[in-house]
């Protein structure tokens, strides 16, 4: 006896679920696909706030328009690199993602900003430290909270989708000169 595929039988019994049937089905098969690739290689996401202005939401003051950035999720614990810019889940609200730039990695020695209780701090081993592009006033980061675990890093950022005259791939690099330590 041979055992037919499910999408075969189903266009061969095209007539049975009609056009419309068959199109729905055929949108289905695709919902796991992008459920998957959503969770574990990458997404679209909305980056609201001023702290990681002016590389980020540059029109802050102009408009109410965030910027739409990709989120690249696969192996994003692994790699890491000062100037980096990640996602991870904030530590004084589990709930909420929250951008940053990585600014010192496991060993160094970093010079901290107010409110941190010391003028200086070693990143501890399996951390990272993540500030915000927008200075003390602005940005709620590892100056508030410290060093980060690098299990709560969600995603990279890559490229910026929205709005289209700065879409593109972020360029960390060219930021990785300019970072206090």
């Amino acid at each position: 006896m041979a055992f037919r595929p499910a999408w075969a039988q189903i266009k061969r019994e095209r007539r049975q679920f009609g056009r419309f049937g068959y199109q729905i089905f055929a949108f289905a098969t695709w919902i796991p696909v992008v459920c998957m690739f959503n969770h574990y290689v990458g997404k679209p996401a909305w980056v609201r706030g001023p702290s990681m202005y002016p590389f980020l939401n540059t029109e802050k003051d102009q408009t109410t328009r965030s910027d739409m950035v990709l989120e690249y999720k696969f192996n994003a614990q692994y790699g890491l690199q000062r100037g980096m810019i990640v996602t991870f889940w904030n530590p004084y609200n589990p709930e909420q993602k929250v951008v940053k730039r990585i600014i010192g990695l496991e060993g160094d020695i970093i010079r901290t900003r107010s409110p941190y209780p010391s003028p200086t701090v070693r990143v501890p081993l399996g951390h990272v430290w993540v500030e915000g592009d927008g200075g003390e006033r602005f940005s709620v980061d590892s100056n508030d909270y410290g060093p980060i675990s690098t299990n709560l890093i969600t995603g990279r950022i890559t490229h910026v989708l929205w709005p289209w005259h700065r879409s593109g791939r972020v360029r960390w690099w060219e930021f990785a000169e300019n970072i206090r330590h």
